[in-house]
């Protein structure tokens, strides 16, 4: 966990607060798209959707509505393995959630899954990736589903030759600000490690993502332990390798074998 003063722009928290400033946030999908916004209507951080109770749901970084188009903005700061599928998972989740809404087909809203990578996301060397469906036998042709996957590597930044561009991947890679946008997102950043009520939310935040994870280990422990327990390791022994209490692991022991009588 980075300390307040640690925090850049790219942070997942840090991240959120600056892009619910509407002109950032703005600004940033102007710059990575090249269009003009005339205005936002919604941006919502780290927005879940969850249409089902059984299925898994997805949380965005960023999601952002304007009249027409739906915007999902994702800030990357390692490497994933299967991205292509994440953004795949991200598309469908975002599709669900408008027709859940009572949204007719016909009414879907043109949506852009927007990832933001500090380092090469295919290893191909560009500083921008938009992925495109076409019929097989007629390449020329788009298959216009109204959606569009756009990855940004921050880190070839060197290649891209739009100006405003340029300055925000070269902000996203080294965190020095290079034109009065970038530094206006410095100055929040800054501002925000300042503020007494953002430092309190990150140390919450800090403290609630803590507790699930430890919650997370304790839980592959015990399922660890319940699978060694089934091959008849000793209980000194688990509690040893697992680092249980010798206490967990007979009451785990009294739980298996009322189960197997």
């Amino acid at each position: 966990m980075k300390t307040v003063e640690e925090l850049t722009f790219t942070d997942d928290f840090m991240f959120g607060k600056v892009m619910k400033d509407e002109k950032i946030c703005k600004g940033v999908i102007e710059r990575l798209l090249h269009i003009k916004i005339d205005h936002l209507e919604l941006i919502t951080l780290q927005k879940d959707i969850s249409p089902y109770y059984e299925t898994r749901g997805v949380r965005y970084d960023v999601y952002v509505k304007d009249s027409d188009k739906v915007y999902e903005i994702e800030m990357q700061n390692q490497r994933y393995t299967e991205i292509e599928k994440r953004t795949r998972y991200y598309q469908s989740m975002l599709d669900v959630d408008m027709l859940a809404k009572g949204a007719n087909i016909k009414e879907l809203k043109e949506s852009f899954i927007i990832f933001i990578c500090k380092t090469a996301p295919f290893k191909l060397g560009e500083p921008c990736y938009e992925t495109k469906t076409v019929f097989k036998n007629h390449p020329e042709k788009i298959f216009d589903d109204k959606t569009r996957r756009i990855f940004y590597n921050a880190s070839a930044y060197k290649k891209e030759t739009d100006p405003e561009l340029y300055a925000f991947l070269h902000f996203v890679s080294t965190y020095i600000p290079e034109d009065d946008f970038t530094g206006k997102i410095f100055s929040l950043v800054e501002k925000n490690k300042q503020d007494e009520k953002f430092r309190s939310e990150y140390m919450r935040c800090n403290l609630h993502d803590y507790d699930i994870m430890e919650e997370a280990k304790t839980e592959a422990k015990l399922e660890a332990a319940r699978n060694m327990l089934a091959d008849n390791i000793p209980e000194s022994t688990i509690a040893k390798y697992t680092a249980l209490p010798l206490e967990t692991i007979e009451q785990l022991a009294a739980e298996h074998q009322s189960v197997t009588k």
